[in-house]
Formats: C-alpha cells, sequence, structure tokens
C-alpha cells in the first residue's frame, strides 16, 4: 500500500494518546470517524499491509478512499466516545454504522421546581428549566450509580410526577427506607429538596467519602472471603468513579478541530478566485429562515482564518418587514449589523490624530456571504452602499447549482465540486443556515407553550415570564397548586385561583 509523503509526515507526528480521528477522501469529505486509546498505533493500521485487507471488503474500500486525515487528542477514552458520537452525528460519514440514528447518550434530569423532584433519565436536553447531568457514555455505570445515589440521600424512583396519597400503601420503596415518602408529608418539601440538592452536589463529583467508604467495605469482603460481595461492592465502586469522572461532554466542537485538511489553502485559492487583494481572514455569513411569513428570524455567521468564530454568532428577529420577503429581510438584518458596528466605532474612535475613518471595535468583514441568489445580493449591496461600506467585497451562493454570484457580473461563477474555496463558503453557508432553522424552530416551540396564557386576562408579559421561569412549562404549572402559583411575583391569590382553574378548564 502506497502512503503519500503527507500522510506520512502526519503519522509521525502523530501522539501515543487517546483521540479522536476523522478519514477523508479526495475532495476533503469526512468518510470515517474513529476513537482510539492510542492514536498512533490505531491509525496507522489503515496504512499497513494485512491479512484482513483480503476478506474485509469494507476495510479496503474505505482504505483505498483515504487521501488525508484530521485528529484530535483528548483526555480520555470517554472522552473520545462522547466525541466520536458528536462528529458521526455531524458529517454522517458513510463508512460508519453506529451513532447513525438519531440515538444519544444517557443524561441524568431533575427539575427542581417540580412539587416533588425526582431523577430521572433521558436521551434529549430540552430547555425546560431542569438541571441535567452528563451526557454519559457508561449507560450500565449511570444506572447503577442512580441507584445507590437513591438509596444514599433517601429519594424517590417511583414514575408519578406527583403520586397521590392512595399510592403509599403499595410504596415499596418507602417501606424499605429508601424513600422518606414526600408524597405523604413524612418530610416538608424544602427537607425533601435539600436531601435533592445534596444528591446533585454528590453528582457534580463531591463523592470523595462515598468512595472511600466503599473502597473500605470492599476490602473488609475480601479479607472476610464474602468474594461476591466485594466484586459487587468493586463494580459499584468503578461505576460511581466512571459517573462522576470529570469529563468533557462537548456540547459545541471544540474550536481545535480542525474542519478542513488545509483552511489556508482553502482561504488563497478562494481571494484568487474571487479576485480579492488577499485571503480573506474575516469571513460573514447571512441567511434569513421563516415559515408562511411567521417567525422571521435572521443568522450570522462569522468564520475566522476558515474557522467558526462561534464567540461572534448572532440571531436576530425581522422587525420592519411584513409577510415573507426575503430580499428585504436580507437588507434589514445587514443595515442593522454594520450601522452597529459603525456606531459603536464611533462610541469608541481609534486613539490617533492621523485623519482616517474609525476602526469598529470588531473589524469589518473582508468578505461577506449571503445565502442566495441575485435578489438578496441586491439587497446587502444597496444596505452597505447607504452605509458607505461598498468596499467590502459581497457575494451570494446559490444552493441549487452552487453558484457565486458577484455584484456587477451578470454570469455567476462556478467552482469545481473539489474546490477547497468553494466547500470553505459551503461551510460558512450551511453553518448559518444551521443557527437560522435553530432559531426558527426554538421560537415556534416557545410561541406553542406560551399560546394557551396568551387567553388568560389581563395575564402581560411580565407574568407569563415569570411563570415559565418559575414552572419550566404549561404541564408543570397545571401541576402546581394554587398556593405555589400564588407565589410568582405579580400574582396574588384571587388571580392565582383563577388561573388554576382556567388551565384545569382546558385541559
Amino acid at each position: 500500500m502506497l502512503v503519500a509523503d503527507t500522510i506520512r509526515k502526519k503519522l509521525a507526528a502523530l501522539p501515543h494518546k487517546p483521540g479522536i480521528y476523522l478519514m477523508r477522501d479526495r475532495f476533503s469529505t469526512v468518510i470515517y470517524v474513529g476513537k482510539a486509546r492510542d492514536l498512533r498505533k490505531r491509525v496507522s493500521h489503515y496504512f499497513q499491509p494485512s491479512r484482513r485487507m483480503g476478506w474485509d471488503l469494507k476495510l479496503k474500500a474505505l482504505t483505498e478512499a483515504i487521501h488525508d486525515f484530521d485528529f484530535h487528542v483528548v483526555r480520555s477514552e470517554p472522552e473520545a466516545l462522547l466525541l466520536e458520537g458528536r462528529l458521526i452525528k455531524e458529517f454522517h460519514p458513510r463508512y460508519n454504522i453506529s451513532f447513525r440514528d438519531d440515538k444519544r447518550f444517557l443524561m441524568l434530569k431533575v427539575n427542581l421546581n417540580d412539587p416533588i423532584p425526582r431523577f430521572s433519565l433521558t436521551r434529549l436536553k430540552q430547555e425546560d428549566g431542569a438541571r441535567y447531568f452528563g451526557p454519559f457514555p457508561n449507560s450500565s455505570a449511570l444506572r447503577g450509580t442512580l441507584a445507590l445515589v437513591r438509596r444514599q440521600f433517601h429519594l424517590r424512583g417511583c414514575r408519578p410526577l406527583t403520586p397521590a396519597q392512595r399510592d403509599y400503601k403499595h410504596c415499596l420503596y418507602a417501606h424499605l427506607k429508601y424513600c422518606t415518602a414526600p408524597c405523604i408529608a413524612n418530610v416538608s418539601r424544602e427537607e425533601y429538596l435539600g436531601q435533592v440538592k445534596a444528591a446533585c452536589d454528590f453528582l457534580d463529583g463531591h463523592c470523595q467519602g462515598m468512595q472511600a467508604q466503599l473502597a473500605e467495605e470492599m476490602n473488609k469482603a475480601a479479607a472476610a472471603q464474602e468474594y461476591e460481595r466485594a466484586a459487587q461492592l468493586r463494580d459499584l465502586l468503578a461505576g460511581l468513579r466512571r459517573t462522576t469522572e470529570k469529563v468533557n461532554r462537548f456540547e459545541r466542537l471544540p474550536y481545535s478541530l480542525p474542519l478542513a485538511i488545509d483552511p489556508d489553502r482553502d482561504l488563497a485559492e478562494l481571494a484568487r478566485a474571487l479576485g480579492l487583494p488577499a485571503p480573506p481572514s474575516r469571513i460573514e455569513g447571512f441567511d434569513i429562515s421563516n415559515i408562511s411569513g411567521t417567525f422571521k428570524v435572521a443568522s450570522l455567521v462569522s468564520f475566522r482564518n476558515g474557522r467558526p468564530d462561534r464567540a461572534n454568532y448572532r440571531r436576530f428577529k425581522i422587525k420592519t418587514v411584513e409577510g415573507q420577503d426575503d430580499f428585504a429581510s436580507m437588507a434589514e438584518v445587514v443595515r442593522r449589523r454594520y450601522s452597529r458596528l459603525l456606531r459603536e466605532s464611533t462610541l469608541h474612535p481609534p486613539p490617533s490624530t492621523l485623519p482616517r475613518p474609525p476602526s469598529p471595535a470588531l473589524p469589518l468583514p473582508d468578505l461577506i456571504l449571503v445565502d442566495g441568489g441575485k435578489g438578496q445580493l441586491g439587497a446587502a449591496c444597496a444596505e452597505l452602499e447607504k452605509l458607505g461600506l461598498r468596499h467590502i467585497p459581497v457575494i451570494g451562493l446559490a444552493k441549487e447549482f452552487e453558484e457565486i454570484h458577484r455584484p456587477g457580473q451578470k454570469e455567476p461563477l462556478r467552482l469545481p465540486q473539489q474546490s477547497g474555496a468553494l466547500k470553505l463558503l459551503q461551510r460558512v453557508r450551511d453553518e448559518s443556515h444551521r443557527l437560522a432553522n435553530t432559531y426558527n424552530a426554538k421560537l415556534r416551540l416557545r410561541k406553542i407553550s406560551e399560546s394557551i396564557l396568551d387567553e388568560f386576562p389581563n395575564i402581560g408579559q411580565r407574568r407569563k415570564a415569570a411563570l415559565l421561569k418559575k414552572f419550566g412549562s404549561i404541564q408543570r404549572l397545571r401541576l402546581a397548586s394554587v398556593e405555589q402559583i400564588a407565589e410568582v411575583p405579580g400574582l396574588g391569590g384571587k388571580a392565582a385561583a383563577g388561573l388554576k382553574a382556567f388551565l384545569d378548564v382546558r385541559q
């Protein structure tokens, strides 16, 4: 098997550390994502002849398609597993089988605003006011630790959100003294909430005392030749350590992870294709998202040196456009973005006596990319000209044929599909599209959850926001008592009773 010099140099630079690797084909597309306890040993196997190549057709096809690879070092094997799953869902490589579905790692969830908080397992993190722990790569270790936490802190393990008192006589947890049975007021809500918060601290890693206690019990059982008991304690201790180990959860892709084989090369190629005087170090991309003229939003993504600069992402609600008008929406968001940058530059002018235009606190981009064709491009250019920023290069990327539209050019520019410059523009466009759609979906879900409160007379935005902040959702608000609703600022006993009756009627 012939190994290119670039790959051979990368193999020599690989560390003997845990991490993930991404295999790419000649079009720079990610075709496989893997994890490794030792990166150098694992990745080197793909470029060494072996018998397996003769009978494993999938491996043979993969190795023949590899043109380059990227890697990212992590601290531990569990981190590598979490990041591998995250990347497979991000890139959908064709040679990966695991993690291709929408199934995710398990998390622990507890909502301290519930009448009787309880820990439960979930795979989806929502914005419902609950507290989440995880995700955890080892589900069996998590389940064992959850059972230990419930027994140690005497917490609920039953399914009902608010158990009725009649359920107590059938409650095995209460009879075995595993649970303090707050459902029948054996303890007050404040006392039980203290137990739950102590369990949260335990799951945050404050469990050294428990680990020492389990280790001591294990050693005593082994000394007494109670080997089965010692093995159970050993597994419980190992599961506890795995669950409470400090692990990077990778809610976002790490900035140091390469998303292109050579971003500098792609930027240089883009500058040549567009006739720019230098490679654009800062690129800003815009996209509009709306459904039938409702929930009109826009997104701004920023790429610096060919990589996402997420600290400078922005989301906009379209304020001045009626109906479904993408051109006017694009004009509004471009106007708002750069008029603000110019306004901030006048508030903080550069300390210089030389006559030169002010520079904003955040530098103006070297290239602006709008998602769309001539219409969106023309709207953006018109606004930039009004602001005196016509010197900034602007292009539009139309998705159907991946055509690049430029001001003053009648014919669009088409770059080869394998072009690194085109792939860079596609990454900017796709990231702005993802951000806009995510924001649109978030607003739609929020509107659905708030719509029933809008029907209640004299509720107001402040009261509605306070209710949702305290209870997290309409379902939990329905389960709350009149006294609990009355605790919300701005709601008295009469208004709370009226709201409770209103929600009961609209079950």
